[in-house]
């Protein structure tokens, strides 16, 4: 990666400070409409096949957290973007081969869905970092394929994870079934919401307060229905970046 490559030009830093200002303002006005507070949901800058010069423009207008789908591409973007030390997220789907790196390298992983690699993700993590931040990611549709615990299953997962010192579980992550009809929306993240409360009251002591919900087409549903987290791409960066 060249330096030349790390640096973005004054249009694309233009470009993706206006963009963030934009998001932002719709953020604070899906909470304004839900009766929230103005601080009550961040932003996730969902980077993915972005370079690092997108990510540092990001940063330079006030962009601390992003979320990384491809665990080799985000180690890069790691080391060229060393001297930032923003947060971050892994959003992409965890196989036991990842696990040491994203234990080792992140702040935040939202898609554990099982035992086995929460286990893995808690003894990998290194002594020297705070507890990794996990959400559970559910299957709230219950689609067939798609990654994700069901809610029956939630509940023990959770519980075996709250045995586990090197993993601080924050809460529940899904990716519903895209529609463009808000009320269908609305379901999906109400019962995700409704599934947080059930382990609130189930775990009183422990530090669930996160839902990880709501993105470019739904942001707004995701927000009334009490999302802290909304990761957000295209709308900063536009569109993705193929090799």
């Amino acid at each position: 990666m060249t330096e030349h490559a790390n640096r973005p030009s004054a249009g694309t830093t233009s470009t993706i400070e206006e963009h963030i200002v934009r998001v932002r303002r719709r953020l604070e006005q899906a909470l304004a409409a839900a009766g929230r507070a103005p601080d009550a949901a961040r932003l996730l800058a969902v980077s993915k096949t972005q370079p690092a010069a997108a990510l540092r423009a990001a940063h330079e207008a006030g962009q601390c957290a992003f979320g990384e789908n491809y665990l080799q591409e985000a180690l890069e973007k790691q080391q060229a973007l060393a001297d930032l030390d923003p947060e971050w997220h892994f959003i992409g789907g965890i196989q036991s081969n990842k696990t040491r790196e994203i234990a080792e390298h992140f702040d935040w992983a939202h898609t554990v869905d099982r035992e086995k690699i929460a286990r893995r993700l808690n003894d990998q993590r290194p002594a020297s970092r705070a507890p990794l931040n996990i959400c559970l990611q559910v299957n709230v549709d219950r689609e067939t394929g798609k990654a994700g615990t069901d809610f029956e299953a939630l509940p023990a997962l959770a519980e075996s994870v709250l045995t586990l010192p090197g993993l601080s579980l924050r809460g529940l992550m899904a990716i519903p079934a895209a529609s463009e009809d808000r009320d269908t929306q609305r379901r999906a993240f109400q019962r995700l919401a409704e599934a947080l409360t059930r382990l609130q009251e189930r775990f009183p002591e422990a530090p669930l307060d996160t839902l990880s919900m709501g993105m470019s087409a739904d942001l707004e549903a995701a927000v009334l229905e009490g999302a802290t987290l909304v990761r957000i791409g295209s709308a900063i960066f536009g569109p993705r970046t193929t090799s």
